[in-house]
């Protein structure tokens, strides 16, 4: 297939070279050649750990016209706090019966890309979002891409969500991990990265401006994993009131690891392969906050508030963030009003995200 990967970052690098390495045509586009000048120019990606091997790409490039012209799937590995611009920036130049996946979509991601790229264009596309990224993995250097693990099932589907299965036969052709998911309620909804990356890093925010190394999942302690339980609980009463029983952040390890070890959150974090020896960011401008706060907790906390349903610790990890990064999510993250759904009636929201 004719392959596009938007965004090369630690995801985007890992995607293209797996996608080359099963034998498609792979263009990777990002905004910023610099940061990738070698990829650029030796057109190659070589990946270690749990895939092994040097692939070619056919395209590496900063024109995102280029990038996406005459593409079957176009696969979106961006930040998701970069979405909505990056549908409006893509509106003129995308083509009929292409298929747009975010990875992930995190929380009411494709509704916001459908809502963005509808006011440009009128093109049948077909757009869907993942649960969660496919590969716990870092980009050591660029082009070079350690893929600590792969994620055994990610939760699927489109929006709206009749076009799921059409995309999902396109998307385990290639890699078959995609499980269907009923709509982007329960996509949305099962955005675990909310639950476990901004906590842990307001916890460590003083060694994190201080320098000090630690591995953010490997050195988990209970207390922390404690704390991210009852933050999780939340979610579940969200996703209660909406109507969908959500996998609890334990059992969503061994869900997406299979064959992970232990009993607890706690032991599971510390022992599960894939999350071996991953470094903290050295900065709190990581999007571990700048996109799980604004595209993760924020429209969660939005969603509560529809259904009567009390969120006091999402809400004190959002506001700690925005004092700590000294900014308002609410202007430009994903409230209701922010992507088109400004209204307050549950049963309307779940008609809309049902769709």
């Amino acid at each position: 297939m004719r392959i596009s990967i938007i965004g090369a970052g630690n995801g985007g690098q890992a995607m293209a070279g797996h996608f080359s390495l099963l034998g498609h045509q792979i263009t990777l586009y990002n905004r910023n050649l610099s940061k990738i000048a070698i990829v650029a120019e030796s057109k190659s990606i070589c990946l270690t750990h749990a895939i092994e091997g040097t692939a070619k790409l056919y395209c590496v490039t900063d024109d995102l016209a280029k990038a996406i012209r005459g593409a079957e799937l176009i696969m979106i590995t961006t930040t998701a706090d970069a979405h909505r611009e990056l549908a409006l920036q893509m509106s003129p130049h995308v083509e009929d019966n292409q298929i747009i996946v975010l990875n992930p979509g995190r929380t009411l991601g494709a509704i916001d890309f459908y809502n963005s790229i509808s006011k440009s264009t009128q093109k049948r596309l077909y757009i869907g979002e993942a649960q969660s990224l496919i590969y716990a993995c870092r980009a050591e250097t660029p082009g070079n891409v350690r893929i600590i693990g792969v994620k055994d099932k990610v939760y699927f589907s489109s929006y709206p969500s009749e076009d799921t299965l059409y995309i999902l036969k396109t998307l385990n052709g290639i890699f078959n991990c995609f499980i269907q998911a009923s709509n982007t309620l329960v996509t949305g909804l099962e955005n675990i990265g909310a639950i476990l990356h901004p906590s842990v890093i307001l916890f460590n925010a003083a060694a994190i401006e201080r320098g000090t190394l630690f591995y953010f999942y490997n050195d988990m302690t209970p207390a922390v994993a404690h704390f991210l339980e009852q933050l999780d609980k939340e979610r579940l009463s969200i996703g209660r009131a909406y109507g969908i029983d959500l996998l609890s952040v334990s059992d969503w390890i061994s869900f997406a690891y299979q064959g992970t070890k232990g009993t607890t959150l706690c032991e599971k974090m510390q022992h599960n392969p894939a999350y071996y020896k991953i470094f903290a960011p050295s900065t709190l401008e990581s999007r571990l906050l700048t996109e799980d706060l604004p595209t993760g907790i924020l429209p969660m906390v939005e969603m509560a508030k529809i259904v009567g349903i009390s969120t006091p610790l999402m809400e004190a990890v959002l506001n700690i963030g925005q004092v700590l990064l000294n900014r308002d999510f609410s202007i430009h993250g994903r409230t209701l009003k922010n992507i088109g759904m400004d209204i307050e009636d549950r049963s309307q929201i779940v008609q809309i995200m049902s769709r």
